[in-house]
Order: C-alpha cells, then sequence, then structure tokens
C-alpha cells in the first residue's frame, strides 16, 4: 500500500529519525524488583539482569508517555493500561499507580526535563527476577522490574506521508496474543518491520487475521471518514 507519492524522508522504524542525541547524559529510573530499591542511574550505566523475565522470555508490559511542559500527557489512562496489562499477565506492580507516577516525575525532575517540550517515557514493567531462565511465573523471584527511560524525541514535522508497504505478517487474534496490550514480546510487529526494511517502505501496514486493516508496525494507524467544515477530521 502507498500512503504518499513523495520520496520517503523519515523512517518510523528507525529511531535515528526524530531523536535528538543527547542520551548519554540521560538518567534512567529503576526499581529493582528483589530489594526494592528504586535508583536513578547514568543511560550507559542503567542495566537489568540477564535473568530478569525481560530478557529471558520477553514477560513483561510497557507504555509510551508523552512529557509537555512538565505535564504527562494522559498519564492517568497510559497507567490505567499498564496496570491493565499487567493483570492480564497475571502479575501485580507491587507500587500504586500514584507511586509510580511520582517515580515517573521523579526521573524527569531528575533529568530537568520539566519545561522541556519534547520529552518521550518508556515505562517498562517486566514479572521480575528469574531463579532460572525457565517461562513459569514460580520461578520468578521478587516484584516485578519497572524501568523508566525519558528521551527527548521531537514528532516528525514533516506533512508529506510516509510509505506503507501492506504486508504478510498479522496481527494475531486474541486467543493468540491479545493486540490490545503493550506486551515486550514484539516478534510479531518486529518480522513485519523487517519486511517493511526488505521492500524499502517506511513502516508496515498489518492486517488481522480475516484481512482488515488492523495497525502498522509501530505507528498508529487512523482512517479519515470524513473532514467537517471545522476541517476537525473524524477517525477511526
Amino acid at each position: 500500500m502507498r500512503a504518499s507519492t513523495t520520496p520517503k524522508s523519515l523512517f518510523p522504524c528507525d529511531p535515528s529519525a526524530n531523536v535528538v542525541f543527547r542520551h548519554d547524559d540521560i538518567l534512567v529510573g529503576i526499581r529493582d524488583g528483589v530489594t526494592g530499591a528504586f535508583d536513578l542511574l547514568w543511560r550507559p550505566e542503567a542495566k537489568v539482569s540477564v535473568l530478569d523475565s525481560g530478557f529471558v522470555l520477553g514477560d513483561g508490559v510497557w507504555e509510551g508517555i508523552r512529557l509537555h511542559r512538565g505535564v504527562l500527557l494522559f498519564g492517568e489512562k497510559h497507567l490505567d493500561r499498564l496496570y491493565e496489562g499487567a493483570k492480564a499477565l497475571n502479575f501485580d506492580l507491587g507500587i500504586g499507580k500514584r507511586d509510580l507516577e511520582r517515580l515517573i516525575y521523579a526521573t524527569c525532575d531528575a533529568n530537568g526535563m520539566t519545561e522541556e517540550d519534547h520529552v518521550h517515557i518508556r515505562v517498562m514493567v517486566t514479572r521480575g527476577l528469574k531463579s532460572t531462565p525457565y517461562q513459569n511465573p514460580k520461578a520468578t523471584v521478587g516484584d516485578p522490574t519497572i524501568v523508566i527511560v525519558p528521551e527527548y524525541k521531537q514528532a516528525n514535522p514533516t506533512d508529506q506521508g510516509i510509505w506503507l508497504f501492506t504486508c504478510h505478517v498479522r496481527r494475531s487474534s486474541l486467543d493468540v496474543q491479545d493486540p490490545m496490550l503493550n506486551t515486550h514480546s514484539k516478534h510479531n510487529c518486529i518480522a513485519a518491520c523487517i519486511q517493511a526494511n526488505e521492500c524499502g517502505a517506511d513502516e508496515a501496514l498489518m492486517l488481522d487475521p480475516h484481512g482488515f486493516v488492523a495497525t502498522c508496525n509501530s505507528v498508529n494507524f487512523f482512517i479519515v471518514r470524513k473532514v467537517q467544515a471545522s476541517k476537525i477530521a473524524i477517525l477511526l
């Protein structure tokens, strides 16, 4: 599928397209699920165990949240979805929403991002440390691991569209892997992105198991049904 007749420029699959590279000076917040300690570490030094559930199994959930001049945009809705995702995977974060929100703000404050316009935060929560590389949740030690990574990311300013490729990789159905959950297991979307890259497209358009448009591999896909006189588009 071609979404634009203009030459491609910025690539959503390529983080270098819209990332401001001053990340080595960023502090990352990490809550250790075993000790319960919350530490701020310089990005090059931030790390989790090789036996963490996220590394071993991709077992976790995440949310991407924008910070605009000290305010988390739709922060409550993002945290609701994060906690709902963890509940769907049958684990408890071991921390309340308000306390997690305070940790997010504390991480951003420590980075002096309060007055910034272009901050994107990835909040990642894994089931926690494993006693051995094994998928059974019973092999988990302590509470979940929480990682908060704020970055300077400016929105793509182009208004000329991007190139899409309708790939053969489908978004999974609810009985395989619920696509409504933001899980760390992203192989489905990665496979679609690889195919888009190989075809020279900016992004993959993914269909559901029935052949209907579902989403793209890393960006949202909206359908404009009509534009009112006020020029406010009605989207699906």
